[in-house]
């Protein structure tokens, strides 16, 4: 099963360098922007990059199921958790900030074990652990004027765990069709708060730029992530997303010139050497398929898409929706969509 989640490895690395610069150059826009308005603006920008790909298909199933968990990810991680990161932006450092933001995976870890049926391994745990000391580590020596902050980003990372469960499991809408629907939903919805607290739209070039810097580091970068973890599960595509906050402080060290510490070294070093840990990980036993009709990205090399349209090579990465049938098998497998059951 390595050979088959290479690929969405790749989505999610790719993913989390787009996001990680997105978090300093989100730095820079807070000073004529607003963070509730900024947060709308980033997402508009996401919303309007991924269209063209979002109306590429239709939703293989639109049921209560799915609308439920896309309509709490908006929520969650469109509308609350940008506008939290940011006001964290506003009274720390984003090389700091970027850091702080391994505390996503560890949250989107213990959801995905205690609710969303994820199997995580010994190594996963070790790896969270790691991280968690290092992250603490991370915000020690900033003393009690770190906590607001820290708290701020502390609770963007538990609203993004509750969106990163939600947009795993989520197999009626493709990847482009959630992110068009979270970056519209929770675009308008701060924007419209931003203006209601009097913050106003001018300047246009600020505007322009942050619709670029969502187009990429929200749009693009969503599409990529969510198609990871659909293969991965939350929790293994969060480990690998972690990687977002070092390609952030890197830009914040090098672009925006804000000092690299020892601190930042030791808790970063550490945080890397947990997300390593994770990797050990190896699961398989038999398990049983139920009928099933989705949409996700896929390929025809994986002892799961049987189905035939002749037009496309086994080995290629295709969207659209199929039809499953039922099937018991046993393999190493990830809690990827198909693998969502009971231990």
């Amino acid at each position: 099963m390595t050979r088959i989640t290479t690929g969405p490895a790749a989505w999610c690395i790719f993913s989390a360098m787009l996001f990680g610069v997105a978090t300093p150059a989100s730095k820079v826009l807070l000073g004529p922007l607003s963070p509730v308005l900024l947060a709308g603006l980033l997402y508009l920008g996401a919303a309007i990059a991924v269209l063209p790909a979002a109306v590429r298909n239709r939703p293989a199933r639109i049921d209560r199921r799915n609308v439920l968990r896309l309509s709490g990810a908006v929520i969650a991680g469109g509308v609350l958790a940008p506008v939290l990161l940011l006001l964290g932006l506003t009274k720390a450092s984003s090389a700091s900030v970027a850091l702080w933001l391994n505390f996503e995976p560890i949250a989107t870890a213990l959801l995905a074990w205690g609710v969303f049926l994820e199997h995580i391994g010994r190594w996963t745990w070790a790896g969270a652990a790691v991280v968690l000391v290092s992250g603490t580590i991370l915000a020690a020596p900033s003393g009690f004027e770190a906590g607001v902050p820290a708290l701020l980003v502390a609770a963007a990372c538990a609203c993004w765990a509750i969106d990163n469960n939600l947009m795993a499991t989520i197999d009626g809408f493709s990847p482009a069709q959630s992110t068009f629907v979270k970056g519209l939903v929770a675009g308008i919805v701060n924007i419209a708060l931003g203006l209601m607290l009097g913050d106003e739209i001018l300047p246009l070039g600020a505007v322009g730029v942050a619709l670029a810097v969502g187009a990429v580091g929200y749009g693009l970068s969503l599409v990529l992530y969510v198609g990871a973890a659909q293969q991965l599960g939350a929790t293994r595509s969060q480990m690998l997303f972690a990687t977002a906050p070092f390609f952030g402080a890197l830009v914040a060290w090098t672009v925006l010139g804000e000092p690299l510490t020892g601190w930042q070294i030791a808790g970063g070093g550490g945080m890397l050497v947990g997300l390593l840990l994770a990797a050990f990980d190896k699961h398989g036993h038999l398990h049983h398929h139920d009928p099933v009709v989705h949409l996700h990205p896929h390929r025809h090399d994986d002892d799961h898409h049987d189905h035939d349209h002749g037009h496309v090579q086994p080995g290629g990465w295709h969207t659209h929706p199929h039809r499953h049938v039922p099937v018991a098998h046993q393999h190493p497998h990830q809690p990827d969509l198909h693998h969502r059951h009971d231990h």
